[in-house]
């Protein structure tokens, strides 16, 4: 099946450098990469709340450049370091941004992630019919 690569402003350098996409596009789906809440500077902020905002800011960037919203998310995958301990954060943080009808979601507790330091890595498939 051919797919459509979505590569936001600002992250062609994870295409051509680390060979993925932030998002795919085929059979009215978008599977979008999971996203780390770093900073303007790649840093990990100190506070797990900032963290996960920014983690999410990141995912409505890339479903927006794909030409879907937030609303249109039916399936959420989040993998966390210290799960239990973040998770009501997490949730917290989730609901300003992801709201009724609520998807599909599935946490998993991880020992690392690809950033050194992160807490919690985001993944989402939207659709766009």
């Amino acid at each position: 099946m051919p797919f459509e690569i979505i590569v936001p402003p600002g992250s062609e350098a994870l295409y051509s450098d680390l060979h993925f996409a932030q998002a795919t596009s085929a059979g009215g789906l978008i599977l979008c990469s999971g996203q780390i809440g770093t900073d303007e500077n790649g840093k990990i902020p100190e506070s797990a709340e900032d963290e996960f905002r920014r983690a999410w800011q990141k995912v409505r960037s890339v479903v927006q450049a794909a030409g879907a919203s937030m609303a249109d998310i039916v399936e959420i995958s989040s993998f966390h370091v210290g799960l239990r301990a973040n998770l009501g954060t997490f949730m917290k943080v989730k609901d300003e941004f992801v709201k009724e009808p609520y998807p599909a979601w599935t946490a998993v507790g991880v020992t690392e992630l690809a950033v050194e330091g992160a807490r919690v890595e985001i993944r989402v498939v939207a659709s766009t019919q």
